[in-house]
């Protein structure tokens, strides 16, 4: 054949993608289990250390599959609720079926559009109840897991992360302990508008529902803000109401009856 020819050059083309995408495909399918399982346990991280379940650090110094083990011992319960604030389904909490709602883009829409919901909550043995956020940072999505006490109103943990925030400015949400640390013993004020605060000098007046903001990081202190706040609305009529304590006062009912069936 000639190699100078047209024909010869489409063939060797079509070939070499052929098999490119061979080997990625490969690649992909033999890869993807594990990646799975970093993002599982990274999820896992981040929502214990919002949960004070251990230390940030001996979280990610932890191997993956000791952090399942370790979701695994200390959550009591996880299910997911829609925006009536009404149960719409159960997550599995067994080492080898955890089940996660991680992908919170989807619900993030969801919430802005008032479509169909599916959020997740948390329950650790400790009492706390651990939530998410998410929303749009300055160059990207920024995300998180707030800890709330067993009074659903009290802050007792958070950890943000970040896509692509400014080194040093904006990305100190997840790089500065001292910043999460700020959340704890803060209050959500449901009802309010807006339920929690982070700007500039929103401590100044002593308001128990505020954060000051990371000062040069205007764009994304005020990302978070409106994270905090569109997240914390589509949870209100579940935990800044009754129906958190019904529906826990109901499932301690319903496992008393099938203990005594048995």
């Amino acid at each position: 054949m000639n190699t100078n020819s047209n024909v010869y050059t489409v063939i060797y083309t079509a070939v070499v993608v052929t098999i490119v995408a061979a080997v990625l495909a490969f690649v992909s399918s033999r890869l993807g289990p594990a990646q799975d399982a970093n993002a599982k346990a990274e999820t896992l991280r981040q929502m214990m250390s919002a949960a004070g379940v251990k230390p940030t650090e001996e979280l990610y110094a932890a191997r993956n599959a000791d952090i399942l083990q370790l979701y695994a011992d200390n959550i009591a319960e996880a299910y997911t609720i829609d925006l009536k604030g009404e149960k719409n389904g159960t997550l599995s909490v067994d080492k080898e079926h955890i089940q996660l709602i991680d992908k919170l883009k989807p619900q993030n829409k969801a919430i802005k559009d008032e479509g169909e919901a599916t959020l997740p909550v948390y329950v650790f043995k400790s009492g706390k109840i651990v939530i998410p956020i998410y929303g749009a940072g300055l160059w990207g999505p920024i995300w998180g897991y707030i800890a709330f006490e067993t009074d659903r109103r009290t802050i007792a943990g958070a950890y943000f992360d970040h896509e692509g925030e400014t080194p040093g400015l904006g990305a100190k949400i997840k790089e500065e302990p001292w910043f999460r640390e700020k959340f704890t013993g803060k209050t959500v004020e449901w009802g309010d508008s807006p339920a929690f605060r982070l700007e500039k000098n929103a401590e100044a007046g002593g308001a128990t529902n505020a954060v000051d903001a990371i000062s040069g990081a205007t764009m994304t202190s005020k990302g978070l803000n409106e994270a905090l706040n569109l997240w914390f609305g589509a949870y209100e009529k579940h935990l800044g109401t009754g129906a958190f304590f019904q529906m826990l006062e109901e499932h301690a009912i319903s496992e008393t009856a099938n203990t005594e069936e048995k």
